[in-house]
């Protein structure tokens, strides 16, 4: 069988993964990598951060663009792969759009968009068992494993770049469904509340709302309303970890089954709604292309659990 020949990867690091050490973070990219050689690579100034050399001690920053050379990865890591062909199959009917530069995938809920804090499959290890051709295959952003919908992955370092870009300058506009506990108030448009994350000793992340956070910001409007819940379309301004979850929260709303920051309670009010994960979907996306300048907005549909839920709180709600 033919081995595919790695290339080097550029990794934009996210409010999720900043805080953390360089050679711990290169240590879950490079799985299967002995840690010698992930300090050699270090040592030799072959892994690169914002174009510069760190050492191992180098703690991560939000925005920071990581170099990572092409290293002969154990070949068990194909092997991990394998147990999972029938996700990567999926991923193929999950494809909304792509062209030469950008790929634009409706994720399923349940997925993480990359492997790494004890999984060995993720979204874009799928696309690369999916297109072994393909030399370049990079995240633009990410969505929780429990969230649904449109996840934008770059074809081409340059379109990496340009995308990034846009995010920073909050050119890109993301939009979210979210079914809510109770009556959210119309006049309630944003939520600006800092937020600070913590990592537990689990390993587990929490994020609450802190003067001592980050500044944070998602705007509000309210879609549907049923008797004991509303659907409110979110558009985060800022793009911090677990922020609309969060800041739902702050507002007295949260998302229908959340593990973490939910309500019990509301979720057993859904019973019989054939719901049994996290209410919360990317919509829609708006940005700019990186090649052509035109603005392309993309729509994910829900599937098939977001919708027997909103047609049973329909039913119920006309009854």
């Amino acid at each position: 069988m033919k081995t595919e020949t790695p290339t080097v990867k550029i990794v934009a690091i996210s409010d999720e993964e900043s805080g953390q050490r360089i050679d711990n973070f290169l240590r879950t990219q490079l799985k299967g990598v002995p840690k010698s050689m992930i300090y050699r690579i270090l040592r030799k100034g072959e892994v690169r951060v914002n174009k510069k050399r760190i050492k191992p001690e180098y703690k991560l920053v939000e925005g920071d663009e990581v170099r990572i050379p092409p290293v002969r990865v154990a070949e068990r890591e194909e092997d991990a792969v394998s147990p999972h062909l029938q996700k990567v199959a999926a991923l193929t009917d999950a494809i909304l759009y792509e062209d030469d530069h950008i790929l634009i995938l409706n994720k399923p809920s349940g997925t993480a968009v990359h492997g790494g804090s004890g999984l060995s499959f993720g979204v874009i290890e799928g696309l690369r068992a999916l297109r072994p051709e393909a030399r370049f295959l990079e995240l633009v952003h990410r969505l929780d494993r429990d969230t649904s919908g449109v996840l934008l992955v770059a074809k081409k370092r340059s379109a990496l770049r340009s995308l990034h870009e846009q995010l920073r300058d909050k050119g890109m506009q993301k939009d979210y469904l979210a079914l809510v506990r109770g009556q959210w108030q119309s006049h309630v448009k944003v939520v600006q509340a800092p937020l600070l994350k913590n990592i537990l000793k689990s390993g587990e992340r929490m994020v609450k709302v802190s003067s001592e956070g980050k500044p944070s910001e998602t705007r509000f409007k309210v879609e549907e309303r049923f008797g004991f819940a509303t659907l409110v379309r979110c558009s985060p301004v800022t793009g911090r970890t677990h922020q609309i979850r969060v800041h739902t929260l702050h507002a007295g709303h949260p998302i229908a089954f959340d593990d973490r920051y939910g309500d019990r309670e509301f979720d057993n009010q859904l019973n019989g709604s054939g719901l049994g994960r996290l209410f919360l979907h990317a919509a829609a996306l708006r940005f700019t292309h990186p090649a052509t300048g035109e603005t392309i907005r993309i729509e994910a549909p829900l599937d098939g659990e977001l919708r027997q839920c909103l047609s049973y709180l329909r039913k119920t709600s006309r009854g």
